[in-house]
């Protein structure tokens, strides 16, 4: 006996909602969406033309097809034909792949996005998800959608530059010398600028032009031989100062395009090449990516951004800017040793009132026996407060000797108090302890408010509550990168430019959170119209 079943008869349509299991994701995603407000989605309103697909539809759509691991334009589109929970949400619309990848690029998409995780935000601290008592701040880097063999590297634009410039003078000289070409007013004697080739290779057109009229008003051939002769030398300089000209034109878009970076994509050029992780053995290779940064509570994404630099410590303080454009920043900042440093410690305590529990960057090093017990470490030298004086371990004195002031690349100023030893001369240790020139003595540079800072740290990371709070971090924002990629299988970004990046990574993001949030079984709320 069978069930019946026939191709023949006519079936009528039934809402697809009812097929739907009544925790399915859908639900979730579909109830996030209608909480945003409608004044995010207006900029998609037009009067003329076509009527457009809702943006919250679309909206749903897209975010439904990031948590079924679909990130192709074309693999969103073939799941509205055969996915029940795409085509509820879709409400019988089919649009095209163009029409998919052209909404989730849009600029406007951006505010859309920030709302949905604003109220997802709200919605964790409605039901009791999360206590609001602390942000996990952490970073990876995810691959660009470009080609990983059309690189650019600053140290090689620098170097053929510096060539070019030598270049380039001597074939100023070269035609100043014969008299070529009379003398061009310069900006600097050091280099040429791009105009001033421009001119000179103007110049030697000028001249090519006389020779060629010269030629051509002539009937003597001996006469138009010598000038034929003539006229190689200008040729071959004005090819060679128009190639000088086009050449520094690129090197100076090159290094427009760098930044404070060293090295860009010729495909994305907003991506930089990185080292990745290949595997457990970490043997990665550079490959243009992305430094993503998410702030996390409760293994839920609460705020993400991009940034092209591979390193996080030049990344918090602008990242806690973007922060506090979705909420406001709990008591604790919790992050990892790759974020301490005295600049960010700084803004944390002084500019945000806030308490930071990141280990700066020797913390684990500090702890170890060997570090306490090295004689030659500053750290384990006698300080007298009275005299303001260092004690080496042969015994000498390390006086006060001045204070110096360093500023690095991005304006912070760092104070150190310097303190020199009367005399290394005949110190038996003096190889062991410093590795100054003959004549000259040890010197130490101390930092007071960064030692401070470390001092801070090492108690706050030492005491029950905050240390257990800092102990939560592995817990709380490693395994979304885990999550991330190992199970939506997001490993590499489909779209280019970095706004476009941080809009992808937005809904990938929010699909983590949700998948999470249903399988936490709090998410999928009841069906439509059920109640």
């Amino acid at each position: 006996m069978y069930k019946e079943y026939t191709m023949n008869q006519l079936v009528l349509p039934l809402d697809l909602e009812v097929r739907l299991q009544e925790n399915d994701i859908a639900f979730a995603v579909h109830d996030l969406v209608e909480q945003i407000p409608d004044e995010a989605f207006e900029p998609f309103w037009r009067t003329t033309g076509c009527p457009a697909y809702h943006p919250r539809m679309m909206m749903k759509i897209v975010l439904c097809a990031y948590t079924q691991s679909a990130f192709s334009g074309r693999k969103i589109e073939g799941l509205l034909k055969d996915s029940l929970r795409m085509m509820w949400l879709a409400q019988g619309h089919e649009p095209s792949y163009r029409t998919i990848n052209r909404f989730r690029v849009h600029p406007a998409v951006a505010p859309i996005l920030k709302a949905a995780f604003v109220a997802f935000r709200c919605h964790l601290v409605e039901t009791g998800e999360i206590d609001e008592e602390a942000i996990f701040i952490d970073g990876t880097k995810i691959e660009a959608n470009a080609n990983r063999y059309t690189f650019v590297w600053r140290r090689a634009v620098e170097r053929y530059s510096a060539a070019l410039v030598e270049k380039s003078n001597q074939l100023y000289d070269e035609l100043m010398a014969d008299q070529v070409i009379p003398e061009i007013e310069r900006e600097s004697p050091d280099a040429l600028s791009v105009q001033e080739l421009e001119q000179v290779a103007a110049r030697l057109e000028e001249k090519i032009e006389a020779i060629d009229e010269e030629i051509a008003s002539t009937t003597d051939v001996a006469e138009r031989k010598r000038l034929r002769a003539e006229r190689k030398v200008p040729r071959r300089l004005h090819k060679q100062a128009a190639d000088f000209a086009a050449r520094k034109r690129r090197y100076e878009g090159h290094m427009a395009t760098f930044g404070t970076r060293n090295s860009y994509s010729k495909t994305d050029r907003d991506a930089t090449f990185m080292r990745m992780k290949e595997d457990y053995m970490k043997n990665g290779q550079l490959k243009p990516g992305y430094n993503v940064q998410i702030a996390t509570e409760g293994q839920y994404t609460l705020a993400y951004d991009v940034y092209p630099n591979p390193t996080d410590m030049k990344t918090l303080i602008p990242f806690l800017d973007e922060i506090e454009t979705f909420f406001d920043l709990p008591a604790h900042i919790v992050a990892d040793a790759g974020y301490g440093s005295q600049q960010n410690y700084t803004d944390i305590l002084e500019r945000r009132g806030r308490l930071p529990l990141i280990p700066h960057t020797m913390y684990r090093k500090e702890r170890k026996k060997k570090w306490r017990e090295d004689p030659f470490n500053i750290a384990n030298w006698a300080y007298d407060d009275e005299t303001d004086t260092f004690t080496c371990p042969d015994g000498r004195r390390l006086p006060f000797s001045h204070e110096s002031h360093r500023t690095d690349r991005n304006g912070f100023t760092r104070d150190f108090r310097v303190y020199e030893c009367e005399s290394c001369d005949g110190c038996p240790f003096r190889e062991l302890c410093t590795k100054a020139e003959p004549g000259r003595h040890r010197q130490v540079s101390v930092n007071g408010a960064w030692e401070e800072q470390k001092h801070m740290t090492r108690t706050l990371l030492s005491d029950e509550k905050t240390g257990a709070l800092y102990a939560r971090r592995k817990t709380d924002v490693e395994p979304v990168f885990g999550y991330l990629k190992a199970n939506l299988g997001f490993t590499r970004f489909s779209v280019r430019g970095k706004q476009r990046v941080k809009r992808e990574l937005g809904f990938a993001l929010m699909a983590v959170n949700l998948r999470k949030f249903i399988a936490n079984g709090i998410g999928g709320s009841a069906k439509k119209g059920s109640g």
